[in-house]
Order: C-alpha cells, then sequence, then structure tokens
C-alpha cells in the first residue's frame, strides 16, 4: 500500500526527525507548517496556519494522506486558551483534508506534561508518582494535551481510523528556531562560557541535579511513531517514549562540559535562571558569530532558555516507564550522552556553533 504522511508541525524538532526517517523508509511526506522554507527537498512542502481554516483548506485541496501526525503545539497566554486554540488545531485538520476517510492511522506527540500537570500548574501540589506509567489517570486540571487527545479520539470515530499518542519527556534533536530546544540551548550557554569566561553552571533545581531523569532522543521518538504506524500493536493506545536509559545531571553535566572543552562549575544549590543568564548576552553571541563565520547571529533564535529552565527546574523527579511498548516489541534504544553529542556534532557541522 502506499503510504502518504502528513505531518503536522513539520519544521520542528519532532516534525522533521520524523520526517527524515518516513522519507528513508520509502513514504511520500507532506510537511505542513506556516513556514517551509528549511524543509528538505524530500519533503513536499505545505505552506498553511492551522487556524486559519479557509487557507488550510485550500492548502489541503489536493492532498488525501494515509496517516496524519500531529507533532506541534502553540502556546497561549493560559491554559484555557491553550486548551481551545490547539484542540482547534487539530480539528481544523481534519475538516479540511479532502477525504479523511481515506486515513488509516492518526498520530499525536504530546509530553510528560500529561503526568506533571500544565503550565500554570506545572509539577505543583502533590509531587506524582514515578515512574510515569501510560496507566495514570489524567489530572483533574485543565490540559491542552487531553483536549488535543479528545479531538484525536472523536475524528477516529468518525472517519474510521486507529490511533496512537506518544508521551516522550524532553527532546533532543536538532532543529533550528524551534521553542522547546534544550539540547540546542545548552549548546549556545557552553559556546558563551568557552568564549566569555561565564561558569558553566547547571541551571536546574536540587532535584533535577541529584535525583535519576531521562530524555528523548528525536530519532527514537520517530523510530517509535514509525513502529506504532504500522503495526498492529500500535493500535488506539498511548506510548511513553525515552531512551531507555536513566542519568543524573551530576554526572552527564560534566561529560556535556567535556565536550566543549570546558570545566563545569560547582553546582550553587539552588536553580539559576538560564533565561536571565543569557538576557543580556546577545552581543556576545553576536560577536562570537563573527568571530567563527556561523550561521546565527541572534542568540534568541537558537536558544530557547525558558523552556530549559521549565525541564530543568522540576522541583520533582522524573522518570518515565516504556514497558508498555518494548511488551509489544518495540526495541528502540539511544545511549543519552549520545542524543547531546551527535547534536552539537551536527550543530558544528552545520555552522550554528564554533
Amino acid at each position: 500500500m502506499s503510504r502518504r504522511a502528513l505531518i503536522v508541525g513539520a519544521t520542528g524538532i519532532v516534525g522533521q526527525n520524523l520526517a527524515n526517517r518516513l522519507v528513508a523508509d520509502g513514504w511520500t511526506v507532506y510537511g505542513l507548517a506556516r513556514r517551509v522554507g528549511t524543509l528538505p527537498g524530500t519533503v513536499i512542502p505545505v505552506a498553511a496556519d492551522t487556524l486559519d481554516p479557509v487557507s488550510l483548506r485550500a492548502a489541503l485541496a489536493e492532498i488525501v494522506p494515509t496517516h496524519v501526525f500531529f507533532t506541534t503545539w502553540t502556546r497561549q497566554a493560559t491554559e484555557t486558551e491553550n486548551c481551545a486554540v490547539n484542540s482547534a488545531m487539530i480539528r481544523n485538520v481534519f475538516e479540511a483534508l479532502p477525504k479523511p476517510e481515506a486515513l488509516v492511522h492518526g498520530t499525536l506527540v504530546t509530553g510528560l506534561k500529561h503526568y506533571l500537570g500544565p503550565f500554570e500548574a506545572y509539577a505543583k501540589g502533590a509531587p506524582p508518582q514515578t515512574p510515569f506509567r501510560e496507566s495514570m489517570k489524567r489530572l483533574d486540571l485543565e490540559n491542552f494535551y487531553y483536549d488535543q487527545e479528545d479531538a484525536l479520539f472523536a475524528a477516529a470515530e468518525t472517519f474510521g481510523f486507529s490511533w496512537t499518542v506518544h508521551r516522550p519527556h524532553t527532546v533532543i534533536g536538532y532543529a533550528i528556531g524551534n521553542l522547546m530546544n534544550m539540547g540546542t540551548t545548552l549548546a549556545v550557554y557552553a559556546t558563551l562560557c568557552r568564549e566569555t569566561g561565564l561558569p558553566f553552571v547547571f541551571p536546574g533545581s536540587p532535584a533535577q541535579w541529584n535525583g535519576l531523569t531521562d530524555v528523548t532522543d528525536a530519532r527514537q521518538l520517530a523510530d517509535q511513531i514509525l513502529w506504532a504506524a504500522q503495526s498492529p500493536a500500535g493500535r488506539n493506545t498511548a506510548f511513553n517514549v525515552v531512551n531507555g536509559d536513566v542519568f543524573r545531571w551530576n554526572w552527564l553535566w560534566s561529560e556535556l562540559a567535556t565536550w566543549f572543552g570546558i570545566e563545569a562549575a560547582a553546582y550553587p544549590g539552588h536553580a539559576t535562571s538560564l533565561e536571565q543568564v543569557l538576557a543580556g548576552k546577545g552581543a556576545d553571541w553576536s560577536a562570537i558569530a563573527g568571530k567563527y563565520g556561523l550561521r546565527e547571529t541572534v542568540l534568541d533564535r537558537l536558544a530557547s532558555a525558558w523552556h530549559t529552565d521549565a525541564d530543568l527546574g522540576r522541583p520533582v523527579e522524573c522518570v518515565t516507564d516504556m514497558s508498555k511498548s518494548r511488551k509489544l516489541g518495540f526495541s528502540g534504544y539511544r545511549y543519552t550522552p549520545d542524543s547531546f553529542f551527535d547534536l552539537f556534532e551536527r550543530l558544528r557541522a552545520e555552522h550554528y556553533i564554533p
């Protein structure tokens, strides 16, 4: 059967890596985003705004995918707005497709806020029991992930396709200009430390510094999405997805420092806002970019310090169980230091860091 994928959010970390994985497996891939200039030539660009139903319908008029993958979201001022806008994005896509009944499978990528709560109530109150398991009940809170899921479930019932939801931890992978990009943010931070003498201080909480945690390589996530989209086991269920190992930041931080040829600073025993640390470093980054001929001279286009602060500032342990997909046949694994080092190597090869 011809496999035709529509990736909504194809220019993000998840979308880009998924597109590359599907193309390598022989799929025809349509990449939907508002700005499609960064898509590779192997992906058919679809420029559209998912919140503009008229233009979205026009852009999708001739496209009949067998699979649709939702890999994006948009941040609003309140969680109520997040719920309304992000579920509307999903409904709008299904309403705009000329033949939604031709769909075989729909995929939604969310994350650990499913267990930890939305930005307004993130990791507050009684800490959830770890490791996070897919069987855990929804929190009694507004959460745009839940509204996105419900929109997917409703469309699947209406049009008769199967679905999966994938819940990664922090995603580490290559994408430029992404608003949730901890790996690239840490690469920029380490580069600034090496070039200006700024101490390479871990910006997160004591719980994150000392406790066990995990992350998700974007390639691991893409592999699981592809497996679930084609496997009978991946039908109408949700899957956690992480690399498969665990680590402590008090170990990995020195490993990252060594890669950049710097020393890790002593941990001060409390969180330090990376957003505040980088707030006045735009001119320093511009000078570094000029010195080494880097492709991006504007710091804020590479670093998303607010998101890194949110992830590393969590006051609770974050360990994710992915036994469910393993028992059903998914055997993917990534070694976490390699997730970071492979990203750093590519950023260097593409001239985003020196």
